[in-house]
């Protein structure tokens, strides 16, 4: 195993109170005392928030000493990574393998069985997930872009761990976005449990402009969130859209690029990460029937600096996301810490930063961001998804092939 450790100290913030929780619904836990932003670099627009703290937070220290190990490097292009329970690790690779590393760094075979994926561009194997009863069952999920006529979807897996952990038995192909499209863009796509036991799983808008308007209709599962039982079904208790022919999937509209779904531990209540254009990455709170707003409104420009169609940022009947950045961090796979090893994050949410090279942790009180940290940034790397095990440690992945544990020293 190779082991590299980054220690987070207490850098002369005495933060009292910050392991103590706040007595609230939420289960907010107190950051402390919070400094200057961490993002001083120059906006790429003159746009406003809508509301204190949607941007630009004041900036928290971690002050229990933390410790990050690198499990391995030498995963490719890792996408996706969950927590076995045995203590190893399942992760995606991008061009199409499903791998298990042991936490002395040991990477297995890939899994034989996985259907075929299309990896070009931002394709690939993407999100994974155990099903709940996996002890029982051994069953795993995953999106994936697939060719079907027409272009590239984003699809919805499920198959058997063999009791080898060998392979993928009776891989099934259960959901598939019904608007193919030629873009190789803009996926999504994660996938998770909900608490009553179906899928929810987040689809791209796929990123061209003939496209883009998509993400606003409900006869395209494009930018979207859907929710759907484990065979691949319209989940009962879906909110119903009511435009004309409205697919029975849909959950939430509206959406650009979204790479990170996590659940609140306390509240049960669905988050979201969104890539935005130039500027205007988004943290949605996800209420089922909402309309997140892309690309009607946005907090970002196109890569050419002009505006995005008219230029706003707000409008009645459209969410406003609960934090954004400017410039972007290119937020991907994220969860919320529910251990107690490191109290003082408790209930915060840690996001994989990619171009911004970093994991975010952001802290919250009542449903607003209260203060952002950025660990790991001297690891100059891609970190494309984070969950945590039952050991109560982090892992994360990053796209140059590292595994990392991050826990409590």
């Amino acid at each position: 195993m190779i082991i590299q450790k980054s220690i987070f100290l207490l850098a002369g913030i005495l933060a009292l109170g910050s392991c103590s929780n706040n007595d609230n619904v939420d289960g907010d836990t107190d950051p402390g005392p919070t400094g200057p932003p961490v993002e001083t670099g120059t906006p790429n627009t003159s746009y406003q928030p809508a509301f204190s703290g949607q941007t630009r937070a004041g900036s928290i220290q971690t002050t229990t000493e933390i410790e990050s190990k690198i499990i391995t490097n030498g995963l490719s292009a890792p996408w996706g990574v969950a927590y076995l329970p045995d203590g190893r690790l399942l992760v995606t690779e991008k061009a199409g393998k499903i791998k298990i590393v042991t936490q002395e760094g040991v990477i297995s075979n890939a899994l034989t069985g996985v259907p075929a994926v299309n990896p070009a561009e931002q394709g690939g194997l993407l999100g994974i997930c155990l099903d709940p009863a996996f002890a029982t069952n051994r069953m795993i999920y995953w999106t994936f872009s697939e060719i079907v006529a027409g272009g590239n979807i984003t699809a919805v897996a499920k198959g058997r761990i063999s009791d080898n952990y060998t392979a993928i038995e009776n891989a099934t192909v259960i959901y598939r976005s019904n608007t193919p499209h030629p873009s190789a863009k803009h996926y999504g796509s994660r996938i998770l449990f909900d608490k009553t036991g179906n899928l929810l799983v987040s689809i791209g808008e796929r990123s061209d402009i003939d496209a883009r308007p998509l993400a606003q209709s409900a006869t395209s599962s494009l930018g979207k969130i859907v929710r759907i039982t484990t065979n691949g079904q319209a989940a009962s208790g879906n909110p119903a859209f009511t435009a004309t022919g409205a697919l029975s999937e849909l959950y939430t509209m509206g959406h650009r690029n979204p790479q990170g779904l996590a659940i609140h531990p306390t509240t049960g209540e669905l988050w979201e990460s969104e890539h935005g254009p130039r500027g205007g990455d988004e943290i949605n709170r996800i209420n089922p029937g909402k309309n997140y707003g892309w690309p009607t409104i946005t907090y970002g420009i196109e890569y050419s600096g002009t505006k995005i169609g008219d230029g706003i940022t707000q409008k009645e009947g459209l969410e406003q996301p609960v934090y954004y950045w400017d410039p972007v961090v290119s937020p991907s796979g994220m969860t919320f810490y529910a251990g107690k090893r490191v109290p003082e994050w408790q209930n915060n949410l840690f996001i994989g930063s990619l171009s911004a090279t970093h994991i975010v942790r952001l802290a919250f009180k009542d449903n607003k961001v209260a203060g952002e940290e950025r660990l790991l940034a001297s690891e100059g790397q891609r970190f494309r998804d984070i969950t945590q095990g039952k050991d109560e440690a982090l892992y994360a992945v990053t796209d140059q092939g590292r595994l990392y544990r991050i826990d409590k020293k």
